[in-house]
């Protein structure tokens, strides 16, 4: 998929933008917040339609504004044209529209226009909680598996329900609660097995990106965890009731799946320098970009990369520029505060590229 084109209206601090982009590389440089990432943020609306920043989509609307408006011209690997647009008015639900016509439901959007984007947020992936490692594996599993994105969707419905139910006093009928418990252990069950699916398969793609950055110096690994591993979803989840009476919320199910990350066979959260964190984190997500690109709709992902020299030696760096550099990947958007590696980026690469510099929400083109 490529974005030959992206209209900005009134979104977080760009006040308006019209911007063509090549279908190879496209640099943005500027200082911190100026408006770089929010640039990105809104390819990925586009893409996810949420922001990566902002949990409330109102919050994505320009201060002292109305209502924000994102469009995006694409071309397909098949030569169709694609048109997507997408506007928030205060107050209102967003409207989400392919070709003009609005979707019945925003799920039946995901996965027309694949993203992967590598941001500085992320590197709660590895340092945070376990809820940011399940998100990991839910946008890339969501945007090539509509059926797992509605088991979740229910998923989610029933553990409300049910933690909803597990607050009331006096405590509810043991009946109603096994309503709600069978639902979240028969989307549960859909929901571990492509998760582990997608893990068995990601884990060589992700060491193959590791070892090319890191130049083979660790090993790393990757192991997942899951209640559904004890045995039948449904059992678990019943088996401690009175314990989750207690607390007032489920303790059991895929709502607390975790991906564990070691290098050279110690955890990595422990033994970790910041340098193989970060090594570890871009890994990550280029396997994401492979993974989907190798096993999706036959649809190139938009690759956006934001600030991801950071914490990294020399070496590392120039590996990733040679990487991002080459023909590998498609359609590409890097930010960076730093000239200097965005240079070395174009003085390598042979795909067609676009400079842009960013200054207070404004985009000027010095290609």
């Amino acid at each position: 998929m490529i974005l030959n084109h992206l209209s900005i209206l009134n979104y977080k601090n760009i006040a308006e933008a019209e911007l063509d982009f090549s279908p190879g590389l496209n640099c943005i440089i500027g200082h911190n917040g100026e408006g770089k990432t929010n640039l990105l943020d809104a390819i990925r609306f586009l893409s996810l339609t949420k922001s990566l920043s902002s949990g409330q989509d109102s919050l994505c609307i320009r201060h002292d504004e109305d209502a924000f408006m994102l469009k995006g011209e694409y071309t397909r690997e098949d030569g169709v044209n694609e048109s997507i647009h997408c506007a928030l008015r205060r107050g209102q639900k967003k409207i989400l529209r392919r070709q003009g016509k609005p979707y019945k439901r925003l799920t039946e959007h995901i996965g027309l226009i694949p993203v992967v984007m590598v941001s500085p947020s992320d590197n709660m992936l590895v340092d945070g909680g376990s809820e940011e490692r399940r998100r990991f594996m839910d946008v890339v599993i969501s945007q090539m598996n509509l059926p797992y994105l509605d088991a979740l969707v229910r998923y989610n419905k029933a553990l409300a329900q049910r933690n909803a139910l597990l607050k009331t006093d006096p405590p509810c009928d043991d009946e109603i609660l096994g309503v709600w418990e069978e639902q979240m252990a028969r989307e549960g069950e859909i929901i571990y097995r492509e998760r582990e699916n997608y893990i068995s398969s990601f884990i060589p793609i992700f060491q193959e990106f590791y070892g090319m950055i890191a130049c083979d110096h660790e090993k790393v690994g990757i192991s997942y965890t899951s209640h559904c591993q004890r045995g039948p979803l449904l059992d678990v989840i019943q088996r401690d009731r009175h314990k989750d009476r207690a607390v007032g919320y489920s303790l059991h199910g895929v709502h607390r799946d975790d991906l564990v990350m070691t290098i050279d066979g110690y955890p990595l959260r422990r033994e970790g320098s910041q340098g193989q964190s970060k090594t570890m984190l871009i890994a990550l997500k280029l396997a994401q970009f492979e993974f989907l690109r190798r096993t999706g709709s036959g649809t190139t992902p938009l690759l956006l990369l934001d600030d991801i020299f950071d914490r990294l030696d020399a070496e590392r760096v120039e590996r990733i520029v040679r990487l991002v550099g080459s023909t590998r990947f498609g359609q590409t958007f890097i930010t960076d505060t730093n000239r200097d590696h965005l240079d070395k980026i174009l003085s390598i690469t042979e795909l067609d590229y676009r400079l842009f510099e960013c200054q207070n929400g404004r985009f000027t083109s010095c290609v």
